[in-house]
């Protein structure tokens, strides 16, 4: 079945810094192209250097002017994301985007980060939680909006305050949706504490949608060696047009959060197609799990305490 083009248009973004986690492949690497299309100074932190030069390469092919640069991060690692924030707070310039795109999904067997933490809690959460705090003071220079990235799996599961690691039972999809509801919380929780404090920035939420993204294809490195049955699916249906979106739609909502002037502090984007799985990006109702600011509150402090970051004003 064809599909009717879907896309938006990104304002200018001359004089802008942007950093886009999870850049080196998939929506971060689109999500990368596009600000620098638009003008954008883009900065790709990555895991890995292969995969990171790579993704330059592309961005280049298809924006020949791109000022785009690579920096180290793995957010499975706190060292490494207070080492980046030291590297940018050096270079003292302003960040005015900020895309928390990056993320490990459903390992098949619980693996733990250089600190300690269940991987995906550690990663999509936590270290992105740290990646704030360490560039707070860049983010308040520039204004900054901040878009954070999440998933059709923050409207299913619950925090598991009684096991955040998932020590004694581990079940990888229940741990991703409770990485993913305790991101979204504290993306709120960010809006609102920057009105409080008058930090001056402001922060929203996205997602995807249902789309064929690396997300649950092969990935030896957090154990799967092969595609799951899951991604297969995804792939035919998104070429068959029917309800899944695809790589280009997936990346349209944290585009539009992230640069639309319509897009609002606290809002939550998505993709408008049924079951929010693709077609063209809008704001959508808050998921049920994220609309607690009392839960909120409470992931924000307990981050804190996990990762030993301080934000100011509390």
């Amino acid at each position: 079945m064809p599909r009717n083009p879907v896309d938006i248009t990104v304002p200018d973004l001359s004089g802008r810094r942007a950093v886009v986690t999870g850049a080196s492949d998939g929506i971060g690497l689109g999500l990368a192209t596009r600000f620098a299309a638009a003008g954008a100074e883009v900065l790709l932190p990555v895991r890995n250097p292969r995969k990171g030069e790579a993704a330059l390469t592309a961005i280049r092919r298809t924006v020949p002017h791109a000022d785009v640069s690579l920096r180290e991060l793995d957010l499975s690692s706190l060292a490494s994301v207070g080492a980046l924030g030291k590297t940018l707070a050096e270079e003292d310039r302003p960040i005015h985007l900020l895309i928390n795109n990056a993320g490990v999904m459903t390992p098949p067997d619980r693996q733990r980060t250089a600190d300690g933490f269940e991987l995906q809690f550690g990663t999509n959460h936590l270290g992105h939680v740290a990646l704030v705090a360490h560039l707070l003071p860049l983010l308040r220079a520039g204004r900054a909006r901040v878009t954070s990235q999440l998933s059709v799996a923050a409207n299913q599961g619950a925090i598991n305050w009684a096991d955040l690691n998932w020590e004694r039972s581990y079940d990888g999809r229940k741990a991703y949706s409770q990485s993913k509801i305790a991101f979204g919380l504290f993306g709120l929780e960010l809006d609102r504490r920057s009105r409080a404090h008058g930090w001056g920035i402001t922060s929203n939420l996205s997602h995807p949608g249902i789309a064929p993204t690396n997300l649950l294809a092969a990935r030896p490195e957090v154990g799967r060696a092969k595609d799951t049955m899951g991604v297969r699916l995804i792939r035919v249906l998104s070429a068959r047009g029917i309800l899944a979106g695809t790589v280009h739609t997936a990346q349209l909502p944290a585009l539009y959060a992230a640069t639309s002037p319509n897009a609002e502090p606290g809002g939550f984007y998505g993709p408008l197609g049924p079951g929010h799985m693709g077609g063209p990006p809008g704001k959508q109702k808050l998921y049920s799990r994220l609309d607690s600011p009392e839960e909120a509150r409470r992931v924000w402090q307990v981050s804190e305490e996990l990762t030993g970051v301080r934000f100011p004003g509390n």
